[in-house]
Protein backbone atom coordinates (compact mmCIF):
# COMPACT_ATOMS: atom_id res chain seq x y z
CA UNK A 1 0.00 0.00 0.00
CA UNK A 2 1.05 3.48 -1.07
CA UNK A 3 2.63 5.33 2.15
CA UNK A 4 0.81 8.57 3.53
CA UNK A 5 2.64 11.62 4.27
CA UNK A 6 3.14 12.42 7.33
CA UNK A 7 5.65 14.64 10.02
CA UNK A 8 7.72 12.01 11.81
CA UNK A 9 7.85 11.60 15.37
CA UNK A 10 11.29 11.40 16.03
CA UNK A 11 12.51 10.41 19.58
CA UNK A 12 16.32 11.34 20.80
CA UNK A 13 17.67 7.95 20.04
CA UNK A 14 17.24 8.94 16.28
CA UNK A 15 18.86 12.95 16.40
CA UNK A 16 22.21 11.15 14.54
CA UNK A 17 19.93 11.03 11.50
CA UNK A 18 18.72 14.87 11.08
CA UNK A 19 21.54 15.95 8.88
CA UNK A 20 20.78 13.30 6.56
CA UNK A 21 17.02 14.44 6.72
CA UNK A 22 18.02 17.57 6.02
CA UNK A 23 20.06 16.37 3.28
CA UNK A 24 17.37 14.65 1.38
CA UNK A 25 15.51 17.57 1.70
CA UNK A 26 17.24 19.75 0.01
CA UNK A 27 18.32 17.29 -2.77
CA UNK A 28 14.28 16.61 -3.23
CA UNK A 29 14.02 20.46 -3.24
CA UNK A 30 16.29 20.68 -6.22
CA UNK A 31 14.64 18.11 -7.91
CA UNK A 32 11.28 19.31 -7.49
CA UNK A 33 12.17 22.49 -9.85
CA UNK A 34 12.78 20.11 -12.70
CA UNK A 35 10.32 17.28 -12.02
CA UNK A 36 8.63 18.34 -15.09
CA UNK A 37 11.26 17.80 -17.36
CA UNK A 38 13.05 14.84 -15.62
CA UNK A 39 13.58 11.80 -17.49
CA UNK A 40 14.56 8.22 -16.24
CA UNK A 41 17.21 6.65 -17.70
CA UNK A 42 16.05 3.19 -16.92
CA UNK A 43 12.67 2.96 -19.47
CA UNK A 44 14.95 4.45 -21.76
CA UNK A 45 17.90 1.68 -22.08
CA UNK A 46 15.57 -1.16 -20.72
CA UNK A 47 17.44 -1.11 -17.67
CA UNK A 48 16.14 -1.45 -14.16
CA UNK A 49 18.88 0.02 -11.62
CA UNK A 50 18.98 -0.87 -8.08
CA UNK A 51 20.88 -0.42 -4.83
CA UNK A 52 21.49 -2.48 -1.96
CA UNK A 53 23.39 -2.30 1.28
CA UNK A 54 24.70 -5.55 1.44
CA UNK A 55 26.80 -7.66 -0.81
CA UNK A 56 26.46 -11.36 -0.86
CA UNK A 57 29.37 -13.55 0.30
CA UNK A 58 28.44 -15.60 -2.87
CA UNK A 59 25.61 -16.04 -5.19
CA UNK A 60 25.50 -19.86 -5.17
CA UNK A 61 22.39 -20.07 -3.18
CA UNK A 62 23.57 -22.36 -0.88
CA UNK A 63 26.84 -20.45 0.30
CA UNK A 64 24.72 -16.98 1.10
CA UNK A 65 21.99 -16.03 3.24
CA UNK A 66 21.72 -12.48 2.60
CA UNK A 67 18.57 -11.23 1.53
CA UNK A 68 19.64 -10.15 -2.12
CA UNK A 69 21.26 -12.90 -2.30
CA UNK A 70 17.86 -14.92 -1.93
CA UNK A 71 16.19 -11.94 -4.65
CA UNK A 72 19.06 -12.88 -7.42
CA UNK A 73 18.57 -16.46 -6.77
CA UNK A 74 15.24 -16.57 -7.18
CA UNK A 75 15.42 -14.61 -10.35
CA UNK A 76 18.06 -16.74 -11.65
CA UNK A 77 17.74 -20.22 -10.70
CA UNK A 78 14.52 -22.19 -10.76
CA UNK A 79 13.02 -24.93 -8.10
CA UNK A 80 11.41 -28.32 -8.54
CA UNK A 81 8.47 -26.33 -7.01
CA UNK A 82 6.53 -23.41 -6.71
CA UNK A 83 4.61 -21.44 -4.12
CA UNK A 84 1.92 -19.20 -5.21
CA UNK A 85 2.21 -15.75 -2.99
CA UNK A 86 -1.10 -14.97 -2.42
CA UNK A 87 -2.81 -18.13 -2.76
CA UNK A 88 -0.25 -20.53 -1.27
CA UNK A 89 -0.78 -22.96 -3.89
CA UNK A 90 2.20 -25.24 -5.27
CA UNK A 91 2.43 -26.00 -8.81
CA UNK A 92 5.39 -27.43 -10.97
CA UNK A 93 8.37 -25.51 -12.01
CA UNK A 94 11.03 -27.76 -13.03
CA UNK A 95 8.85 -31.08 -11.94
CA UNK A 96 5.37 -31.81 -13.67
CA UNK A 97 4.10 -33.29 -11.31
CA UNK A 98 5.03 -35.08 -8.34
CA UNK A 99 3.72 -37.67 -5.37
CA UNK A 100 4.41 -38.56 -1.83
CA UNK A 101 5.47 -42.16 -2.25
CA UNK A 102 5.48 -42.79 1.62
CA UNK A 103 6.19 -40.83 4.52
CA UNK A 104 9.81 -40.20 3.91
CA UNK A 105 9.68 -40.42 -0.38
CA UNK A 106 8.52 -37.77 -2.78
CA UNK A 107 8.77 -38.62 -6.84
CA UNK A 108 8.72 -36.23 -9.52
CA UNK A 109 8.68 -35.86 -13.06
CA UNK A 110 10.46 -33.36 -14.58
CA UNK A 111 9.95 -31.34 -17.51
CA UNK A 112 11.55 -32.34 -20.36
CA UNK A 113 11.75 -28.75 -22.35
CA UNK A 114 14.42 -26.51 -19.44
CA UNK A 115 17.81 -25.63 -20.47
CA UNK A 116 20.39 -23.74 -18.57
CA UNK A 117 21.96 -20.59 -19.11
CA UNK A 118 25.13 -22.05 -20.47
CA UNK A 119 22.98 -24.44 -22.54
CA UNK A 120 23.10 -27.92 -20.65
CA UNK A 121 20.26 -29.71 -20.76
CA UNK A 122 18.30 -29.69 -17.32
CA UNK A 123 17.10 -33.69 -16.38
CA UNK A 124 17.19 -35.78 -13.25
CA UNK A 125 21.05 -35.61 -13.20
CA UNK A 126 20.76 -31.63 -12.20
CA UNK A 127 18.51 -32.32 -9.50
CA UNK A 128 20.01 -35.55 -7.89
CA UNK A 129 24.01 -33.98 -8.54
CA UNK A 130 22.93 -31.14 -6.78
CA UNK A 131 20.91 -31.96 -3.82
CA UNK A 132 23.21 -35.24 -2.81
CA UNK A 133 26.35 -32.35 -3.26
CA UNK A 134 24.51 -29.77 -0.88
CA UNK A 135 23.16 -31.37 1.36
CA UNK A 136 26.50 -33.51 2.59
CA UNK A 137 27.46 -31.93 5.37
CA UNK A 138 31.15 -31.98 4.19
CA UNK A 139 30.48 -29.84 1.55
CA UNK A 140 29.40 -26.83 4.04
CA UNK A 141 26.60 -24.86 2.63
CA UNK A 142 26.19 -21.72 4.65
CA UNK A 143 21.81 -22.54 4.22
CA UNK A 144 22.39 -26.15 5.58
CA UNK A 145 19.08 -26.11 7.16
CA UNK A 146 17.54 -25.81 3.94
CA UNK A 147 18.53 -29.14 2.66
CA UNK A 148 19.48 -30.97 6.30
CA UNK A 149 16.52 -33.26 5.77
CA UNK A 150 17.81 -34.50 2.88
CA UNK A 151 18.99 -38.16 3.00
CA UNK A 152 19.70 -38.51 -0.23
CA UNK A 153 18.53 -38.14 -4.15
CA UNK A 154 17.67 -41.30 -6.23
CA UNK A 155 17.69 -41.18 -10.06
CA UNK A 156 14.94 -43.62 -11.42
CA UNK A 157 15.26 -42.68 -14.79
CA UNK A 158 15.92 -39.53 -17.09
CA UNK A 159 13.25 -37.60 -16.13
CA UNK A 160 12.51 -38.84 -12.90
CA UNK A 161 13.27 -38.64 -9.56
CA UNK A 162 13.25 -39.73 -5.79
CA UNK A 163 13.93 -37.60 -2.55
CA UNK A 164 14.13 -39.62 0.00
CA UNK A 165 14.20 -37.70 4.16
CA UNK A 166 15.97 -38.61 7.14
CA UNK A 167 12.67 -38.25 8.79
CA UNK A 168 9.46 -37.85 7.89
CA UNK A 169 9.16 -34.02 7.16
CA UNK A 170 5.88 -32.30 6.59
CA UNK A 171 7.21 -28.96 5.36
CA UNK A 172 9.18 -30.90 2.38
CA UNK A 173 7.30 -28.97 -0.27
CA UNK A 174 7.99 -25.64 0.79
CA UNK A 175 11.34 -25.98 0.70
CA UNK A 176 11.51 -27.39 -2.79
CA UNK A 177 9.18 -24.53 -3.71
CA UNK A 178 11.67 -21.40 -2.11
CA UNK A 179 14.86 -22.12 -1.53
CA UNK A 180 16.42 -25.62 -2.85
CA UNK A 181 17.38 -24.48 -6.13
CA UNK A 182 18.69 -26.33 -9.47
CA UNK A 183 21.71 -26.62 -10.65
CA UNK A 184 23.43 -28.08 -13.75
CA UNK A 185 25.30 -31.10 -13.09
CA UNK A 186 27.68 -30.96 -15.53
CA UNK A 187 28.97 -27.92 -14.82
CA UNK A 188 28.48 -27.89 -10.95
CA UNK A 189 30.60 -31.01 -11.24
CA UNK A 190 33.07 -28.83 -12.63
CA UNK A 191 33.39 -25.97 -11.06
CA UNK A 192 32.06 -26.18 -7.43
CA UNK A 193 30.56 -23.41 -5.21
CA UNK A 194 33.34 -21.45 -5.79
CA UNK A 195 32.95 -21.64 -9.80
CA UNK A 196 29.25 -20.67 -9.74
CA UNK A 197 29.80 -18.05 -7.84
CA UNK A 198 32.58 -16.07 -10.04
CA UNK A 199 30.40 -17.13 -12.78
CA UNK A 200 26.53 -18.11 -11.85
CA UNK A 201 24.70 -20.41 -14.43
CA UNK A 202 20.97 -21.25 -13.52
CA UNK A 203 17.47 -21.93 -16.03
CA UNK A 204 15.36 -18.83 -14.77
CA UNK A 205 14.11 -16.05 -16.39
CA UNK A 206 17.01 -13.96 -15.96
CA UNK A 207 20.51 -14.88 -16.15
CA UNK A 208 23.82 -13.26 -14.97
CA UNK A 209 26.15 -11.62 -17.43
CA UNK A 210 28.46 -9.68 -15.25
CA UNK A 211 29.77 -9.67 -11.73
CA UNK A 212 31.66 -7.82 -9.90
CA UNK A 213 32.04 -9.15 -6.13
CA UNK A 214 31.23 -6.43 -3.47
CA UNK A 215 30.13 -4.27 -6.24
CA UNK A 216 27.63 -5.14 -8.54
CA UNK A 217 25.56 -7.93 -10.59
CA UNK A 218 24.05 -7.48 -13.84
CA UNK A 219 21.23 -9.69 -14.68
CA UNK A 220 19.88 -10.09 -18.31
CA UNK A 221 16.74 -11.65 -19.86
CA UNK A 222 16.34 -14.98 -20.90
CA UNK A 223 14.57 -15.11 -23.95
CA UNK A 224 14.92 -19.09 -24.44
CA UNK A 225 12.82 -19.29 -20.64
CA UNK A 226 10.40 -22.59 -20.80
CA UNK A 227 7.36 -21.10 -21.23
CA UNK A 228 5.16 -23.27 -18.99
CA UNK A 229 6.78 -21.67 -16.25
CA UNK A 230 4.29 -20.34 -13.62
CA UNK A 231 7.00 -17.35 -13.70
CA UNK A 232 6.01 -15.40 -16.27
CA UNK A 233 7.89 -14.22 -19.21
CA UNK A 234 10.21 -11.25 -18.62
CA UNK A 235 9.27 -7.84 -19.71
CA UNK A 236 12.47 -5.76 -19.00
CA UNK A 237 16.02 -6.22 -20.51
CA UNK A 238 18.25 -5.71 -17.89
CA UNK A 239 18.57 -5.51 -13.92
CA UNK A 240 22.18 -3.67 -12.85
CA UNK A 241 22.22 -4.43 -8.60
CA UNK A 242 25.15 -1.88 -7.20
CA UNK A 243 25.88 -2.85 -3.68
CA UNK A 244 26.05 0.33 -1.45
CA UNK A 245 26.68 0.30 1.90
CA UNK A 246 26.17 3.51 2.84
CA UNK A 247 21.89 4.46 2.98
CA UNK A 248 22.67 8.16 2.27
CA UNK A 249 24.42 7.50 -0.88
CA UNK A 250 21.44 5.41 -2.10
CA UNK A 251 18.78 7.47 -1.39
CA UNK A 252 20.91 10.39 -3.23
CA UNK A 253 20.98 8.54 -6.22
CA UNK A 254 17.36 7.50 -6.31
CA UNK A 255 16.62 10.78 -5.67
CA UNK A 256 18.99 12.16 -8.87
CA UNK A 257 17.60 9.30 -10.98
CA UNK A 258 20.65 7.01 -10.93
CA UNK A 259 18.94 3.78 -9.32
CA UNK A 260 15.36 3.08 -10.37
CA UNK A 261 14.75 1.50 -7.04
CA UNK A 262 15.84 0.96 -3.45
CA UNK A 263 14.36 -0.77 -0.68
CA UNK A 264 14.43 -0.99 3.02
CA UNK A 265 14.42 2.36 2.98
CA UNK A 266 13.83 3.91 6.66
CA UNK A 267 10.82 5.31 7.71
CA UNK A 268 11.05 8.61 8.28
CA UNK A 269 13.12 9.27 4.82
CA UNK A 270 10.04 7.18 2.76
CA UNK A 271 7.14 9.58 4.40
CA UNK A 272 9.76 12.51 3.24
CA UNK A 273 9.96 11.63 -0.33
CA UNK A 274 6.29 10.21 -0.72
CA UNK A 275 5.07 13.21 -2.68
CA UNK A 276 8.21 13.50 -5.01
CA UNK A 277 6.31 13.43 -8.99
CA UNK A 278 9.04 11.39 -9.94
CA UNK A 279 8.94 8.45 -7.43
CA UNK A 280 6.47 6.11 -5.76
CA UNK A 281 6.71 4.56 -2.11
CA UNK A 282 5.30 1.64 -1.79
CA UNK A 283 5.07 -0.25 2.30
CA UNK A 284 4.18 -3.19 3.47
CA UNK A 285 4.79 -5.80 6.05
CA UNK A 286 6.83 -8.61 5.24
CA UNK A 287 7.79 -11.98 6.67
CA UNK A 288 11.30 -11.18 8.25
CA UNK A 289 11.29 -11.04 12.29
CA UNK A 290 13.28 -8.75 14.62
CA UNK A 291 15.22 -9.72 17.61
CA UNK A 292 17.87 -10.45 19.82
CA UNK A 293 20.07 -13.04 20.49
CA UNK A 294 21.80 -13.35 24.14
CA UNK A 295 24.66 -15.43 24.19
CA UNK A 296 24.32 -18.40 27.33
CA UNK A 297 27.08 -20.54 26.45
CA UNK A 298 29.91 -21.23 28.80
CA UNK A 299 32.50 -19.20 26.82
CA UNK A 300 29.88 -16.06 26.63
CA UNK A 301 31.99 -12.73 26.60
CA UNK A 302 29.60 -11.45 29.00
CA UNK A 303 28.62 -14.06 31.88
CA UNK A 304 25.73 -11.37 33.05
CA UNK A 305 23.73 -13.33 30.42
CA UNK A 306 24.28 -16.44 31.85
CA UNK A 307 21.68 -15.01 34.77
CA UNK A 308 17.96 -15.49 33.51
CA UNK A 309 17.12 -12.35 35.47
CA UNK A 310 19.42 -10.29 33.20
CA UNK A 311 18.13 -11.88 30.16
CA UNK A 312 14.38 -10.41 31.41
CA UNK A 313 16.06 -7.37 32.46
CA UNK A 314 17.09 -6.84 28.90
CA UNK A 315 13.71 -7.68 27.59
CA UNK A 316 11.55 -5.43 29.89
CA UNK A 317 14.25 -2.52 28.74
CA UNK A 318 13.28 -2.10 25.71
CA UNK A 319 9.98 0.17 24.45
CA UNK A 320 8.71 -1.81 21.67
CA UNK A 321 5.66 -0.23 21.17
CA UNK A 322 8.22 3.38 20.93
CA UNK A 323 10.12 1.64 18.37
CA UNK A 324 7.41 0.76 16.00
CA UNK A 325 5.62 3.93 15.76
CA UNK A 326 8.50 6.60 15.66
CA UNK A 327 10.57 4.23 13.96
CA UNK A 328 10.26 1.06 12.39
CA UNK A 329 6.47 2.24 11.10
CA UNK A 330 4.37 0.91 8.15
CA UNK A 331 2.38 -2.12 9.90
CA UNK A 332 4.97 -3.81 11.93
CA UNK A 333 3.57 -5.75 14.62
CA UNK A 334 5.30 -6.74 18.11
CA UNK A 335 6.08 -10.35 18.52
CA UNK A 336 6.25 -12.27 21.46
CA UNK A 337 7.93 -15.50 20.19
CA UNK A 338 11.02 -16.27 17.70
CA UNK A 339 9.31 -17.25 14.45
CA UNK A 340 6.31 -15.84 11.93
CA UNK A 341 3.61 -15.19 12.84
CA UNK A 342 2.41 -16.59 9.24
CA UNK A 343 4.44 -19.48 9.70
CA UNK A 344 2.55 -23.12 9.74
CA UNK A 345 3.56 -23.90 13.63
CA UNK A 346 4.14 -20.45 15.04
CA UNK A 347 1.97 -19.12 18.01
CA UNK A 348 2.46 -16.77 20.94
CA UNK A 349 -0.49 -18.25 23.01
CA UNK A 350 0.90 -19.00 26.74
CA UNK A 351 4.20 -17.70 26.37
CA UNK A 352 5.06 -15.10 28.54
CA UNK A 353 4.98 -11.31 27.52
CA UNK A 354 7.84 -9.15 28.20
CA UNK A 355 6.28 -5.70 28.89
CA UNK A 356 8.35 -2.23 28.80
CA UNK A 357 8.96 -2.02 32.36
CA UNK A 358 12.18 -0.02 33.18
CA UNK A 359 11.58 0.15 36.39
CA UNK A 360 11.30 -4.20 36.79
CA UNK A 361 14.60 -4.08 34.56
CA UNK A 362 16.60 -2.38 37.02
CA UNK A 363 15.20 -4.43 40.03
CA UNK A 364 15.78 -7.49 38.37
CA UNK A 365 19.34 -6.22 37.04
CA UNK A 366 19.97 -5.34 41.12
CA UNK A 367 18.60 -9.06 42.18
CA UNK A 368 21.34 -10.25 39.69
CA UNK A 369 24.00 -8.64 41.33
CA UNK A 370 23.98 -5.44 38.80
CA UNK A 371 22.53 -2.76 40.39
CA UNK A 372 25.02 -0.29 38.59
CA UNK A 373 24.22 -2.17 35.29
CA UNK A 374 27.32 -3.51 33.47
CA UNK A 375 29.15 -3.20 29.94
CA UNK A 376 28.47 -5.23 27.26
CA UNK A 377 29.05 -5.36 23.45
CA UNK A 378 25.91 -5.44 20.93
CA UNK A 379 26.21 -6.57 17.26
CA UNK A 380 24.06 -5.71 14.53
CA UNK A 381 24.34 -5.72 10.42
CA UNK A 382 21.34 -3.15 9.45
CA UNK A 383 18.54 -1.42 10.48
CA UNK A 384 21.42 0.85 12.26
CA UNK A 385 18.74 3.55 13.58
CA UNK A 386 16.32 0.71 15.49
CA UNK A 387 19.78 -0.54 17.09
CA UNK A 388 20.73 2.61 18.32
CA UNK A 389 17.14 3.18 19.85
CA UNK A 390 17.79 -0.16 21.72
CA UNK A 391 20.52 0.92 23.21
CA UNK A 392 19.16 4.13 24.66
CA UNK A 393 16.78 1.96 26.52
CA UNK A 394 19.18 -0.19 27.42
CA UNK A 395 21.65 2.45 29.15
CA UNK A 396 18.68 3.86 30.17
CA UNK A 397 18.80 1.00 32.93
CA UNK A 398 22.44 0.78 33.09
CA UNK A 399 23.36 -1.65 30.83
CA UNK A 400 25.59 0.23 28.95
CA UNK A 401 25.88 -1.44 25.31
CA UNK A 402 28.23 -0.55 22.75
CA UNK A 403 27.52 -1.13 19.10
CA UNK A 404 29.73 -3.29 16.84
CA UNK A 405 28.13 -2.60 13.04
CA UNK A 406 29.01 -4.87 10.40
CA UNK A 407 28.26 -6.76 7.38
CA UNK A 408 26.02 -9.86 7.70
CA UNK A 409 28.60 -12.63 6.51
CA UNK A 410 31.25 -11.08 9.38
CA UNK A 411 28.55 -10.82 11.95
CA UNK A 412 27.05 -14.17 11.32
CA UNK A 413 30.20 -15.47 11.66
CA UNK A 414 31.42 -13.52 14.69
CA UNK A 415 27.92 -15.36 16.62
CA UNK A 416 29.35 -18.90 15.42
CA UNK A 417 32.75 -18.18 16.70
CA UNK A 418 30.94 -17.76 20.17
CA UNK A 419 32.47 -13.93 20.41
CA UNK A 420 29.07 -12.09 20.15
CA UNK A 421 27.23 -11.49 23.42
CA UNK A 422 24.70 -9.53 22.55
CA UNK A 423 23.09 -9.32 19.26
CA UNK A 424 20.02 -7.23 16.87
CA UNK A 425 19.23 -9.54 13.72
CA UNK A 426 16.32 -10.01 11.48
CA UNK A 427 15.78 -13.25 9.52
CA UNK A 428 13.45 -13.71 6.45
CA UNK A 429 13.50 -17.19 6.45
CA UNK A 430 14.91 -17.71 2.97
CA UNK A 431 11.23 -17.53 1.97
CA UNK A 432 9.96 -20.24 3.85
CA UNK A 433 6.62 -20.09 5.23
CA UNK A 434 6.90 -22.72 8.21
CA UNK A 435 8.34 -22.39 11.26
CA UNK A 436 10.68 -24.99 10.81
CA UNK A 437 13.17 -22.27 8.49
CA UNK A 438 12.93 -20.13 11.48
CA UNK A 439 13.08 -20.98 15.08
CA UNK A 440 15.06 -24.34 14.48
CA UNK A 441 17.84 -22.54 12.87
CA UNK A 442 18.77 -20.90 16.16
CA UNK A 443 17.69 -23.17 19.32
CA UNK A 444 18.00 -26.39 17.15
CA UNK A 445 21.90 -26.86 18.12
CA UNK A 446 22.62 -25.69 14.71
CA UNK A 447 25.77 -23.48 14.19
CA UNK A 448 23.88 -20.45 14.92
CA UNK A 449 22.46 -21.28 17.90
CA UNK A 450 23.99 -19.69 21.18
CA UNK A 451 21.81 -21.20 24.19
CA UNK A 452 21.46 -25.07 23.30
CA UNK A 453 18.75 -26.15 25.63
CA UNK A 454 18.26 -29.80 25.29
CA UNK A 455 15.05 -29.60 25.79
CA UNK A 456 13.89 -26.83 23.23
CA UNK A 457 15.69 -28.74 20.98
CA UNK A 458 13.92 -32.02 21.39
CA UNK A 459 10.51 -30.22 21.05
CA UNK A 460 11.84 -28.60 17.56
CA UNK A 461 13.03 -31.92 16.53
CA UNK A 462 9.56 -33.20 17.13
CA UNK A 463 7.79 -30.41 15.52
CA UNK A 464 9.96 -30.90 12.06
CA UNK A 465 9.36 -34.68 11.62
CA UNK A 466 5.61 -34.79 13.00
CA UNK A 467 3.23 -35.49 10.54
CA UNK A 468 0.11 -34.75 12.37
CA UNK A 469 -0.22 -31.26 12.56
CA UNK A 470 -1.69 -31.17 15.81
CA UNK A 471 1.65 -32.72 17.44
CA UNK A 472 3.14 -30.66 15.88
CA UNK A 473 1.60 -27.55 16.00
CA UNK A 474 1.56 -28.96 19.82
CA UNK A 475 5.66 -29.31 20.22
CA UNK A 476 6.11 -25.79 18.26
CA UNK A 477 4.41 -24.34 21.09
CA UNK A 478 5.94 -25.86 23.82
CA UNK A 479 9.26 -25.11 22.08
CA UNK A 480 8.83 -21.46 21.85
CA UNK A 481 7.03 -21.18 25.11
CA UNK A 482 10.49 -22.15 26.77
CA UNK A 483 12.63 -20.38 25.12
CA UNK A 484 10.27 -17.31 26.03
CA UNK A 485 9.91 -18.30 29.49
CA UNK A 486 13.85 -18.45 29.69
CA UNK A 487 14.37 -15.70 27.74
CA UNK A 488 17.13 -16.97 25.32
CA UNK A 489 15.84 -14.66 22.70
CA UNK A 490 14.29 -11.25 22.94
CA UNK A 491 11.10 -10.81 20.11
CA UNK A 492 11.30 -7.52 18.99
CA UNK A 493 8.64 -6.74 15.69
CA UNK A 494 7.95 -8.20 12.33
CA UNK A 495 10.01 -5.71 9.65
CA UNK A 496 7.83 -3.98 7.11
CA UNK A 497 9.67 -2.75 4.18
CA UNK A 498 9.75 0.99 2.41
CA UNK A 499 10.59 0.72 -0.84
CA UNK A 500 11.29 3.77 -3.30
CA UNK A 501 11.38 3.69 -7.02
CA UNK A 502 10.80 5.36 -10.55
CA UNK A 503 7.19 6.56 -11.22
CA UNK A 504 7.77 4.55 -14.74
CA UNK A 505 8.82 1.18 -12.92
CA UNK A 506 5.27 -0.96 -12.24
CA UNK A 507 6.24 -2.95 -8.93
CA UNK A 508 3.80 -5.27 -6.49
CA UNK A 509 5.60 -5.94 -2.87
CA UNK A 510 4.99 -8.92 -1.41
CA UNK A 511 5.31 -10.51 2.55
CA UNK A 512 8.13 -12.56 1.26
CA UNK A 513 10.37 -9.48 0.54
CA UNK A 514 11.06 -11.24 -2.43
CA UNK A 515 11.95 -8.94 -5.58
CA UNK A 516 10.50 -10.52 -8.45
CA UNK A 517 11.59 -8.75 -11.33
CA UNK A 518 10.06 -11.27 -14.00
CA UNK A 519 7.07 -9.06 -13.01
CA UNK A 520 8.69 -5.65 -13.60
CA UNK A 521 7.80 -3.77 -16.18
CA UNK A 522 7.84 0.06 -17.58
CA UNK A 523 5.03 2.28 -17.55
Amino acid sequence: MPVRRAVPVVPPSTSSIAPLRRSIAAIAAALALSAASAAWAGKQDDTLRMAYDQAPESVDPYFNNVRIGVIIAANVWDTLLYRDPLTNEYKGQLAESWKQVDDKTLEFKLRKDVTFHNGEHFDADSVVYTLNFVADPKNKATTQQNVQWIDHVEKIDQYTVRIHTKEPFPAAKEYLSTTVAIHPAKYYKEVGPAGMNAKPVGSGPYKVVDYQPGKSITLARNADYFKDSPKPQPKIGKIVIRFIPDRQTQMAEVLSGQEDFIMSVPKDQAEQIAGMPNLQVVSGNTMRIVFMQMNTLPNTPAPQLKDERVRKAIAHAIDRESIIKNIVGGDAKILNTICTPSQVGCTDKGAPVYNYDPAQAKKLLAEAGYPNGFDIDIVAYRERNQTEAIINYLRAVGIRAKLNFLQYAAMRDMIRAGKASLTHQTWGSNLVNDVSASTPVYFAFGSDDINRDPQVKALLDEGDRTIDTTRRDDAYRKALDLIAQHAYAVPLWSLPVYYVASQEVNFKPYPDELVRFWEMSWK
